[in-house]
Order: C-alpha cells, then sequence, then structure tokens
C-alpha cells in the first residue's frame, strides 16, 4: 500500500505491506533510527514519535494507521544546534547506554508543550510511560527540569 505523511517536516512517500510497523518503516525505509525498538509491546516506550503531536508507540502503530499524519522523530528535534532537551540530558547525565533516550526525549517534548513549567512529581507522572535501565531516572528528571528553564530563556 502506499502511504504518505510528513516526517520532521518533510514530506514522504512509501510503499509498505499493510503489516509493516511505523516503526519499521521510520527505521529501514526512511533511515530514521534514532526511533528505538525494544520490548515492542509498547512498554519500554523507545519507539515513542509524536503522531499529530501526540505521543505514540511506533511499534504498535502500522505505518498505514500514520497514513495523512504528521510525525516528529527525535531526528526532528536539534536543528542548528541541539534541542534545549538534548542538552539538558546531556549537561544533567540524563543518558547511559542512551537506547531509551529518545523516547524519553519525545515523551518530554510532548510533556514540555502542554505544561511548560511542571513539578518533578508533573516530570516523572508524565514520563511513567518510558523505561530506563540505566539511569535511576533522577538526571532524566533534572533534565527536563533544566530544559524548562533553557526553553523560556
Amino acid at each position: 500500500m502506499q502511504v504518505s505523511f510528513t516526517v520532521n517536516g518533510r514530506h514522504e512517500r512509501l510503499d509498505v505491506e499493510p503489516r509493516r510497523t511505523l516503526a519499521d518503516a521510520l527505521r529501514d525505509d526512511l533511515g530514521l533510527t534514532g526511533t528505538h525498538l525494544g520490548c515492542e509491546q509498547g512498554v519500554c516506550g523507545a519507539c515513542t514519535v509524536l503522531l499529530d503531536g501526540e505521543p505514540i508507540r511506533s511499534c504498535l502503530m502500522l505505518a498505514v494507521q500514520a497514513d495523512g499524519f504528521s510525525l516528529t522523530t527525535v531526528e526532528g528535534l536539534a536543528g542548528e544546534s541541539l534541542h534545549p532537551l538534548q542538552q539538558a540530558f546531556a549537561d544533567c547525565h540524563g543518558l547511559q547506554c542512551g537506547f531509551c533516550t529518545p523516547g524519553f526525549l519525545i515523551s518530554a517534548l510532548h510533556l514540555l508543550t502542554e505544561n511548560p513549567d511542571p513539578s518533578r512529581e508533573e516530570i516523572r507522572a508524565g514520563l511513567a510511560g518510558n523505561i530506563c535501565r540505566c539511569t535511576g531516572y533522577a538526571g532524566i528528571v533534572d533534565a527536563v527540569r533544566q530544559a524548562t528553564s533553557m526553553i523560556r530563556e
């Protein structure tokens, strides 16, 4: 089936099998390998992308279901320099192995769009659908708090 959608501001058209997941289409067909596949059951959050501004698990969505929508992946965050969230994750040691980081960044971006100045508890709640096995989460929460200040400036 032919699908078309906008990814990170760029219009894309693909021929995909009806059973192909959005995650596989992004990674394998478009080369956007920042979308990571962890559990492939929608539990870990590593494959989180924004679909018309809302976070979704791309491992659970078929590419054909995204037809006509606008997507944002982690590759869409940085421009000439790192996005404030990316810089804050680096500054606050919000990552170790980095496998979960793209999903956390996208989830945090959505959180800050909805709530530009979340408390630590609100950050934890907003990122509860993402799992990290390395950091213990403290650096991630610190990074999101720092990014709120960086974005306001």
